[in-house]
């Protein structure tokens, strides 16, 4: 059970388990649908709009977690963040924009993620590496720390290059993508018996 963000009745979400701890209580957007099994821990901020899909981990006992509007993490993702410490006074948070997509059992550790960007199945991202606004980071690739994207390139490989610029058809596929699991989020909070619970 959750406190929505409008401060109104605790929110439902059967079989999600929501873990305080140091103080930091998960903050979740009534609007945002959290599959069964997922866990999420601590200081972690989920926008209005957004899904989290099944057996994710967004584990923010260390520092912060912010994910923005209309994001999905699909299942089995892996999300995490690192503290400020000796001769890394800004630590590494995990933050997210708004309308972003993260495939299947991706390792998100740390990065910055602008709006409308895509992290492909299996994909890592380490920290302090930036995937820019409508860039797409390719399935199983791995971002190695402190990497930058721009904004509209494909990366790839193990470590991460970038392969090329996105083409506006590239572009409208990732954004169907986000409308997509926005729209499926619905059906399975039916399925779930949960829309009740979502508002």
């Amino acid at each position: 059970m959750t406190t929505d963000t409008s401060g109104n009745r605790p929110v439902i979400r059967p079989g999600v388990n929501i873990v305080p701890i140091h103080g930091k209580t998960p903050k979740i957007h009534d609007s945002a649908f959290i599959a069964p099994g997922c866990t999420i821990i601590g200081d972690v901020e989920i926008g209005a709009g957004s899904s989290i899909w099944y057996n994710c981990v967004l584990r923010a006992d260390v520092f912060k977690i912010r994910i923005g509007t209309g994001t999905n993490v699909q299942d089995g993702s892996i999300l995490h963040c690192d503290p400020p410490r000796p001769g890394d006074p800004e630590g590494s948070p995990l933050i997210i924009g708004d309308d972003v997509l993260i495939g299947h059992m991706a390792m998100v550790h740390g990065c910055t993620i602008h709006d409308r960007g895509f992290v492909g199945l299996g994909a890592i991202a380490m920290n302090k590496a930036v995937i820019a606004s409508d860039a797409m980071l390719a399935a199983g690739a791995m971002l190695t720390e402190g990497k930058v994207m721009g904004a509209r390139e494909l990366w790839a490989g193990r470590p991460a290059k970038k392969l090329k610029d996105l083409s506006d058809g590239a572009i409208a596929g990732m954004r169907m993508g986000v409308a997509h699991y926005a729209e499926n989020a619905k059906h399975h909070a039916e399925a779930l018996g949960a829309l009740g619970a979502l508002g």
